[in-house]
């Protein structure tokens, strides 16, 4: 990080403003704003305090330069003044990357997630790429030691998945997943297929995150709340009893079931938590004057020629249109591997972040 590349004067002037405002008795009387300026203010806090170290050992180093520099200083201590100034100099190195590292996370990279994957384009061989991506998704969440609940699914007679819905807890789970939004190709000779030709189909998936218990609250009288009878393969009941929910969210029409537990009250839980996700991005969205249709810019229609993502299992390529990304190590991405291709994309993240703040693009 080059010198003056953050500016650490406007950090520490907003810094002190915040905690002027937090300090006001007023300032308690709009909750919504005390809640945005306390995230805020831990937000800077963590730069604050580097920024201070940073600046302590920048003057340290100056002071050692003098030293070396010095006509009058004997050479002994000269010598320890150089061995001394290598170890600050490091110092100042970590805490450059640290400033770096939470000037430009996000902000939101600490939220849990909940992650929709759809069979798209295809029939049943986009239904077996869905249960491929959650095979994916699982193995690389193992990885990272983070937390996965299926909240949703429904399975086809091959093995595949018409959809599975499923929560992501973890730290920074966000900050990774969320790159995965959008349409992606598979290119492969499916289990279906007598004559060994290659065939191109699309699943879809939506990264939404998941809202905290008191960020998000829906007037029952806007809810439709049914019940009914789950099925499994070929419609087969799962058990006797209408345990499976389906509430419709009245104002939106957004739709949520669930089946997948034998419990109607589990059930009803499990469809809460994806409404309540699904209505957060619905609003974050509109606050931002994105949206046309409900999760549209996430998902697209599920055509082809949307991917932001291509597998192609002939060639045991992986593709990332966003940033022309190649690699030919299918298998690992497959396996769990991700970080292959999610590091590229933090990293073409932060560079982009470097040009909107009007930042050099090298260190």
């Amino acid at each position: 990080m080059e010198k003056n590349k953050i500016d650490f004067k406007k950090i520490k002037k907003e810094y002190k403003e915040i905690s002027l405002k937090l300090a006001s008795c007023d300032i308690l009387k709009d909750r919504k704003e005390y809640q945005r300026l306390v995230k805020k203010f831990s937000f800077l806090e963590k730069i604050y305090n580097l920024i201070k170290e940073y600046e302590k050992l920048e003057k340290e180093e100056k002071d050692l330069e003098s030293i070396i520099n010095s006509s009058c200083e004997e050479e002994e201590v000269k010598r320890l003044a150089c061995e001394e100034i290598k170890s600050v100099k490091k110092k100042i190195e970590k805490i450059e990357e640290e400033i770096e590292k939470n000037f430009f996370q996000d902000e939101e990279e600490d939220r849990n997630v909940i992650m929709e994957i759809r069979a798209a384009a295809g029939g049943e061989e986009s239904a077996l790429f869905a249960a491929d991506l959650f095979r994916m998704y699982s193995r690389y969440i193992e990885r990272k030691n983070w937390k996965l609940e299926i909240l949703n699914s429904h399975p086809t007679e091959l093995g595949g998945f018409k959809e599975i819905i499923f929560a992501v807890k973890g730290k920074n789970c966000f900050s990774y997943l969320k790159f995965e939004k959008g349409v992606h190709r598979v290119q492969r000779v499916p289990v279906t297929e007598s004559g060994g030709r290659i065939h191109t189909s699309t699943v879809t998936v939506a990264v939404l995150i998941e809202p905290e218990k008191t960020e998000l609250n829906i007037n029952p009288d806007d809810l439709k709340i049914e019940t009914f009878r789950a099925s499994g393969h070929g419609g087969q009941h799962v058990n006797r009893t209408d345990s499976a929910v389906r509430i419709t969210h009245i104002p939106t029409g957004i739709v949520v079931s669930c089946q997948d537990e034998r419990s109607q009250i589990k059930n009803r839980e499990k469809a809460m938590r994806v409404l309540k996700a699904r209505l957060l991005e619905r609003m974050q969205k509109e606050k931002e004057e994105k949206i046309s249709k409900e999760r549209k810019i996430q998902i697209g229609t599920g055509e082809r020629s949307e991917k932001i993502r291509t597998y192609n299992f002939p060639e045991r390529r992986v593709t990332d249109h966003r940033i022309n990304l190649t690699i030919y190590r299918l298998d690992e991405v497959m396996e769990g591997n991700l970080d292959l291709v999610l590091e590229e994309l933090r990293r073409e993240e932060k560079r982009r972040l470097y040009e909107a703040e009007g930042l050099d693009k090298e260190k």
